[in-house]
């Protein structure tokens, strides 16, 4: 077996993982107010991310109004990616998701949880721009990170280098199956394509999250601890990151 540089945290239930992994980023949080200058956060959409994003509410509502206030003021987070086509509001697209789970508990306002801009004409244009747009405010610092079933991250699907930048991809039917969920349990209809953060931006992150649950993603999950890097598996890049934590519950690791 390759060397594994992650740091592995392994709790039996799903539920404890999502306490000791929203107390690490409670952590994070509290350390950014103190910074002049913080990197935006990345984040991350799907079943695993939703009691997640429970935890760390429940945690930041018990802050301090001054500290909370802070929070708020200073949050500019950046999503890995959003469907191609579907429109402003959609509630199936991730914006919707997002201010479900973050932006309307947190208070978020306008402009601060940041999405591809996938209803546009011009997809390939608004990939562009959002690159632009992560760069200029000074790349991700804390990047949250689900485990697709083929070993997708963001929706970089197979076969995926770790140069590769943002862009628009075309979803594998494993991928528009493993996130029906949000359009009524139908395949058909989760959009062909995607607008995605790629593995380029995403190890250019200060530190990485990787949060794997269940017993459905522990195959994909001993690949990626037994493997080396390869495009045939998109997740396995994240070896080359000096600073990457392994979420993991009992279930998915077999």
């Amino acid at each position: 077996m390759t060397a594994f540089p992650f740091q592995l945290v392994q709790r039996d239930e799903p539920a404890a993982l999502m306490q000791a992994c929203s107390q690490h980023l409670e952590q994070c949080l509290q350390q950014r107010l103190s910074e002049p200058s913080p990197r935006p956060l990345g984040l991350a959409t799907g079943r695993t991310m939703e009691p997640l994003y429970g935890a760390l509410v429940a945690r930041l509502q018990r802050w301090r109004q001054p500290q909370l206030q802070q929070l708020r003021r200073q949050w500019l987070s950046f999503n890995l990616d959003d469907y191609v086509g579907l429109k402003a509001g959609d509630p199936s697209g991730y914006g919707a998701y997002m201010q479900k789970h973050l932006g309307q508990p947190l208070g978020l306002g306008p402009g601060q949880l940041c999405l591809p801009e996938a209803a546009a004409a011009d997809p390939q244009s608004a990939a562009q721009a959002y690159q632009q747009r992560l760069a200029a405010a000074g790349g991700v610092g804390v990047q949250l990170l689900g485990l697709g079933s083929n070993g997708h991250v963001g929706f970089n699907e197979p076969p995926c280098g770790a140069e590769v930048g943002c862009r628009v991809v075309q979803l594998s039917a494993a991928t528009r199956a493993q996130n029906a969920g949000l359009f009524g349990g139908d395949p058909q209809k989760v959009p062909q394509a995607a607008i995605t953060l790629g593995l380029k931006e995403i190890l250019e992150a200060t530190e990485i999250h990787l949060v794997v649950t269940g017993s459905g993603k522990a195959a994909i999950l001993q690949k990626l601890l037994n493997e080396g890097p390869s495009e045939q598996l998109p997740a396995s890049w994240l070896r080359q990151h000096g600073c990457v934590w392994l979420w993991v519950d009992r279930a998915a690791m077999g």
